[in-house]
């Protein structure tokens, strides 16, 4: 019986959650769906056009969640719509790392782009700008994630080289103060300096605007 190409998909997720995106091959995809490499090759050529179908999967199921709130002002979306990015991203052990540099392989997604642009050009801005705005908040967020799965597992455990007491021990707390200070900022409280970076961005488009 042929493999059904939705089963792949999942199954890829589940083992990039369990061995992370370096150790996800597809001949470990094939052994865990009990079948020979070549039956996973017949529909992913490499290991790059199945990232491009994870992405897919990933932004389609979370489409929905992405353009909630389309009646709020235009900056109040965008910070939601930012917000909503970085956790569909966080749903997966290196979420961030394997949807960057992905193509968009699923036609129905431009669906959900076209609201968000709408949403931007109904407020007044130009389809060049509104596609600024949306594809600096997505780098934005990208970038933030990556980071913050570099520090945190999905599990929540802090990453040994960032553990204060380890971090400290690095630092000449004489020579380098605030080097050491902000720690405290780098590696803990990530909703909070998100949310904070997400804000500077829509204010910086407000005055440039």
């Amino acid at each position: 019986m042929p493999l059904d190409r939705p089963i792949v998909i999942a199954t890829a997720l589940e083992l990039l959650d369990e061995v992370g995106l370096d150790a996800l091959t597809l001949r470990r995809l094939a052994e865990k769906l009990k079948v020979k490499a070549p039956a996973i090759y017949w529909h992913f050529k490499n290991k790059q056009d199945l990232l491009d179908e994870m992405a897919a999967a990933v932004f389609g199921a979370e489409s929905q969640r992405l353009n909630l709130h389309t009646s709020l002002p235009w900056d109040a979306w965008a910070r939601s719509y930012g917000r909503a990015l970085r956790q569909a991203l966080l749903r997966y052990r290196d979420g961030a790392r394997m949807v960057s540099g992905t193509r968009l392989t699923d036609p129905s997604l431009y669906a959900s782009m076209e609201t968000a642009l709408k949403k931007l050009t109904d407020a007044g801005f130009s389809s060049y700008m509104a596609t600024v705005i949306l594809s600096t908040i997505y780098s934005y967020v990208i970038g933030f994630v990556i980071e913050e799965q570099a520090v945190v597992s999905k599990s929540g455990q802090v990453a040994e080289p960032y553990l204060p007491e380890n971090r400290s021990r690095r630092i000449d707390s004489k020579k380098t103060p605030l080097a050491l200070e902000v720690g405290e900022f780098l590696f803990r409280d990530f909703d909070r300096r998100f949310n904070s970076g997400l804000k500077l961005i829509v204010k910086g488009v407000k005055t440039a605007n």
